[in-house]
């Protein structure tokens, strides 16, 4: 084989893993996504239990404002999402990637779920720019097929091994 196929393979194989690498990033931000929706459907659950939304629930400066006289305490810590609801309350939940449902109290529920939700909202962010330097990279590399006439790529692509 001379030295301009063996560069040739060696691009092929190049781009070929490049494009493997971009596939698998597309098919985990796929499946996170898909976990990602499930825990803002469960957060949504959990907030209409509570009979919350993400800002119905006053701010401590709201109630300090409120509080002033001095007879209570300046500033009384309440959860976005528990807002007056009992958050000692057990609530059934199942642990993403096991398949146990598990009492737990209901503050501890959306307190895990959001912080999980936060978790998965970076590792999206972190996959899509994966996403787009490897599409990126391959779209700068895809100037081979300049390089190769038209019908040298469709008898590679329609290539079959026959047995023997």
């Amino acid at each position: 084989m001379d030295d301009t196929m063996k560069q040739f393979q060696e691009k092929l194989i190049e781009i070929e893993s490049e494009a493997e690498n971009l596939l698998l990033a597309r098919h985990e931000l796929v499946e996170i996504d898909r976990m990602r929706n499930g825990n803002r459907e469960a957060l949504t659950a959990l907030r209409k239990r509570a009979r919350t939304t993400t800002t119905s629930v006053p701010s401590p400066f709201e109630l300090v404002m409120k509080e002033i006289d001095g007879s209570r305490p300046l500033v009384k810590e309440i959860c976005a999402t528990c807002g007056n609801h009992d958050s000692k309350e057990k609530t059934w939940m199942m642990f993403a990637g096991t398949d146990i449902f598990a009492r737990v109290p209901f503050h501890a529920a959306h307190t895990i779920l959001e912080k999980d939700q936060t978790k998965l909202d970076y590792d999206v962010k972190k996959l899509q720019s994966y996403v787009k330097e490897k599409s990126f990279l391959i779209s700068e590399q895809g100037v081979l097929a300049d390089k190769i006439g038209p019908g040298v790529l469709k008898s590679m692509v329609t290539l079959q091994d026959r047995s023997k």
